[in-house]
């Protein structure tokens, strides 16, 4: 890989409404709102290479995909290590109930009802980046989902919230910048800060 370009999936049913879903047998399509945010993906990247979609396991990564690569013949590569988080008994609840939780729980703890732990998540997401490294194509597209994207773009250690990245909209990383963010990672969640 030489180039990621990452996006968040377009607006679902789910973030509209600021739920989580981390389960992903479960429904979750893009509104319309969505299908309209991955058409403006689709726009902005009509002038670049894109030679692998990676998406994870969740209707919404796909169905953005699919929408913004109409037309363009894009082989598909799925990568579950890039998958939302298991939320446990917050699964299908408000984000700000599981974020109130993160707050006062350390990296190593798992939500009850057989959720991730954040240290467990951020090991996940390293591997999963790890994988888009070792991918022969040169650029690679990775719709996929707001944690991490914002783990990958932020520059620093982990925190326990970090902010939600806009739908479906375009971040270019050279291999380096993505190595870079993955060593990260990988440090934090050897010896985890929190």
């Amino acid at each position: 890989m030489e180039f990621a370009i990452l996006a968040r999936h377009g607006e679902s049913e789910f973030s509209a409404r600021a739920v989580v879903n981390g389960d992903a047998a479960v429904t979750c399509p893009l509104t319309p709102r969505g299908e309209e945010e991955a058409r403006r993906l689709g726009d902005a990247l009509a002038g670049e290479p894109v030679d692998v979609c990676v998406v994870s396991e969740f209707e919404r990564t796909r169905q953005t995909a699919d929408v913004a690569l109409a037309g363009r013949e894009v082989p598909r590569l799925v990568v579950p290590e890039l998958n939302d988080p298991r939320y446990g008994v917050f699964e299908g609840g408000p984000l700000d109930e599981y974020r109130a939780w993160a707050r006062t729980h350390g990296s190593s703890e798992h939500p009850p009802g057989g959720g991730e732990s954040r240290r467990g998540i951020v090991e996940r997401y390293a591997r999963g980046f790890r994988r888009l490294l070792d991918l022969p194509e040169a650029t690679v597209l990775a719709v996929i989902h707001s944690l991490p994207i914002a783990y990958a773009l932020s520059g620093e250690a982990p925190s326990r919230i970090v902010p939600v990245v806009e739908h479906a909209v375009a971040h270019r990383l050279a291999a380096a910048e993505l190595e870079d963010a993955v060593e990260l990672l990988e440090a934090w969640a050897a010896a985890p800060s929190w």
